[in-house]
């Protein structure tokens, strides 16, 4: 168990808190995987350059990570008081979310399972 009071140690944790500007989705209607294919595109790359890789990759995912990244940028830009060409993307993860579980019938009264996956996607950017 902790040593300290409840109030000493949410200020401890508050201290090592990360103040890179972030924007989070929660429940996306994509699966862990098929985020990461397009995360991993634009891990590391400025900001410029990852709109771009955004723009023209042909995935679902990449319109929804577009969407996150844009909110991030206007996060950095009004909270933080960077400007939008000094950013890059310094992580990008997707973490796996509650799953739909759906039932589909099939032939001579059987059922096969059919599996909603969801998941939460963050994106932190920080100053080059």
């Amino acid at each position: 168990m902790a040593k300290g009071h409840r109030s000493q140690i949410k200020r401890a944790r508050n201290k090592t808190k990360d103040t890179r500007p972030s924007a989070k989705l929660s429940y996306a209607r994509m699966s862990v995987q098929k985020a990461c294919y397009v995360l991993d595109a634009i891990r590391g790359k400025d900001v410029e350059s990852a709109f771009g890789i955004l723009t023209y990759n042909p995935r679902y995912a990449s319109g929804v990570i577009k969407k996150l990244l844009k909110s991030a940028v206007a996060n950095a830009e009004n909270n933080n008081g960077l400007s939008k060409d000094s950013l890059c993307v310094a992580k990008c993860f997707a973490n796996k979310a509650p799953t739909m579980k759906k039932i589909r019938p099939r032939a001579q009264g059987r059922a096969y399972k059919i599996e909603k996956r969801t998941s939460h996607i963050s994106i932190v950017l920080d100053e080059r």
